[in-house]
């Protein structure tokens, strides 16, 4: 039986996703009202959907090829997030995102959400690279990995 050999992966050392300087692309949005839990909090859920809206700016930013962004072909397989302090209303939020490693069909993302200097939660994402016509995972295409390493954290 021959194994394949191993593909080396870019990756990098841990970084604070508190810290503002560490994110390459950023996204921005309003808290509305409708965004509140009973004790005048965001919610979790709202929370959540800025990550989202951040890793779209993201893929708007750093990942068009062709002047085109990449739409298709990417599925979250994992999405872990810590939240650090309390959001109310009214305010806009500011989600930084950066890539935090590249594998060979996937790639990991570190996300911040922040209300001014304040870091609200940080979240980490593993995204898998896929060929839409079959379902099954692929390699990152050479233009898409070269794109990830371009945002990844600098240090």
């Amino acid at each position: 039986m021959s194994r394949q050999p191993v593909e080396p992966v870019a990756t990098q050392q841990a970084i604070d996703l508190r810290d503002r300087s560490v994110y390459v692309a950023w996204g921005q949005d309003i808290v509305r009202y409708s965004d509140l839990d009973p004790n005048g909090h965001v919610n979790n859920g709202a929370i959540n959907m800025f990550f989202e809206d951040g890793r779209v700016a993201f893929r708007d930013q750093r990942m068009a090829l062709a002047g085109k962004a990449l739409l298709t072909g990417f599925a979250v397989k994992k999405f872990s997030v810590t939240y650090h302090a309390a959001l109310g209303y009214p305010a806009t939020v500011e989600t930084g995102t950066v890539v935090t490693r590249v594998g060979r069909s996937s790639f990991e993302l570190g996300q911040g959400v922040f209300a001014n200097d304040r870091c609200i939660a940080t979240a980490e994402v593993v995204q898998v690279y896929f060929d839409p016509a079959t379902g099954k995972s692929a390699p990152l295409p050479d233009p898409v990995r070269a794109a990830l390493e371009g945002a990844m954290v600098k240090g």
